[in-house]
């Protein structure tokens, strides 16, 4: 719905300009600017402000709001059109690109230069400066609004989406510790009773007149009532236990950078050629990552995120670094270690392999760290 009524009102607004164009007298420069202009524009507009995920790097989106800048301004200095109403447009390309700080400022001089070139007559138009100012003041605070309503929407799927995986982890090792608690015990137990029973009627209890042939039957059939308990006990480790994808940090990697993508978060991974690490360093890497990314999803409006996983063969480091500096309410509150919730859990978790985690704003940025033994 956001994205057709962002297509509706560029188009609409785009259709506007071009009846002025066909207004105008036809003459090379009204061709040239209006075909510009017309052609360009809608381009450049629906690709500054494509919501995930078709949203474009951010370093893209600079060089889109230059190009913006000169379509809109260009046709105004050197033909003097009326062509106004693209400086909201433009105003709200900087809001959604700028830095919050800058892009307030920036937007403002943009809206106030429609009333200037009006006032000054570099502008022929019969609207008044305090028409044209409150024109590109609806205009960008309606782009904004859409845009980023299309934003949040995406944000908000990819954090239902991490939240059903986290959730779908946590019942997958519930369901492997009851197995292997209760079904693991039970044929434990099995199995210690029937190679007792096997001592008492061993080969050294032959000849006491008690055995025969259902004595010999009775021990072959508890030799294979062990051999079978054997086995269900081994199926159950290799169920209750973690898969062979289970460990795969890789895996995991992509699962974030597409989540994040999806959400509108630039992301850049730094990861080693091959990292070899034991089972438990493993699923706590995962764990880690898994949390760090819903914070970032839930918790803050970052913009970009940097993954780095590093090993120099004994350790292996996970920093995880978004710049949405307002991040981890369960952080902030601090609750007491081995709750299991959180980046609170994942340091208790750490710590329990002799391993360090720390977690904590840095300037303009809140950074994620875990240092592991490799095995």
């Amino acid at each position: 719905m956001a994205v057709g009524a962002l297509v509706v009102l560029v188009l609409g607004s785009l259709a506007l300009v071009a009846l002025d164009v066909a207004a105008s007298p036809l003459n090379k420069r009204t061709v040239v600017a209006g075909l510009t202009v017309l052609v360009l524009m809608p381009a450049v507009m629906l690709g500054q402000y494509a919501p995930p995920p078709y949203r474009l790097p951010y370093r893209w989106r600079w060089g889109l709001l230059l190009v913006q800048t000169v379509l809109t301004y260009l046709p105004l200095l050197l033909f003097h059109y009326r062509w106004l109403g693209l400086l909201g447009f433009l105003a709200g390309a900087v809001l959604l690109t700028l830095p919050p700080n800058a892009s307030v400022p920036i937007a403002l001089a943009v809206g106030a230069s429609g009333p200037v070139l009006a006032a000054t007559g570099l502008i022929v138009t019969n609207r008044s400066p305090v028409n044209v100012l409150l024109g590109t003041a609806v205009t960008a605070s309606t782009v904004f609004a859409v845009a980023h309503l299309a934003l949040l929407s995406a944000r908000l799927h990819s954090s239902r989406e991490h939240a059903a995986h986290l959730a779908e982890q946590r019942e997958r090792a519930r369901m492997r510790q009851d197995l292997h608690d209760l079904v693991g015990s039970s044929l434990a137990a099995i199995v210690v009773q029937g190679e007792t029973a096997l001592r008492e009627k061993g080969p050294g209890r032959e000849g006491t007149g008690h055995e025969g042939a259902g004595g010999e039957g009775t021990r072959a059939a508890l030799v294979d009532m062990l051999g079978l308990a054997r086995r269900l006990q081994d199926d159950v480790r290799a169920i209750s236990g973690p898969g062979p994808g289970d460990f795969s940090l890789a895996d995991e990697l992509a699962r974030a950078q597409r989540v994040l993508t999806a959400s509108g978060t630039a992301v850049r991974t730094a990861l080693p050629p091959r990292v070899e690490t034991g089972p438990a360093t493993a699923e706590c890497l995962r764990a880690i990552l898994r949390e760090a990314v819903g914070n970032v999803l839930q918790h803050s409006r970052a913009s970009r995120c940097e993954i780095e996983l590093r090993t120099d063969g004994a350790d292996v480091r996970l920093t995880v670094r978004n710049d949405g500096v307002a991040v981890t309410a369960d952080l902030r509150t601090d609750p007491a270690p081995g709750r299991g919730k959180g980046l609170t859990g994942m340091r208790s978790r750490t710590l329990a392999l002799g391993g360090t985690f720390h977690a904590a704003p840095e300037g303009t940025s809140f950074t994620v760290t875990a240092v592991l033994p490799a095995r």
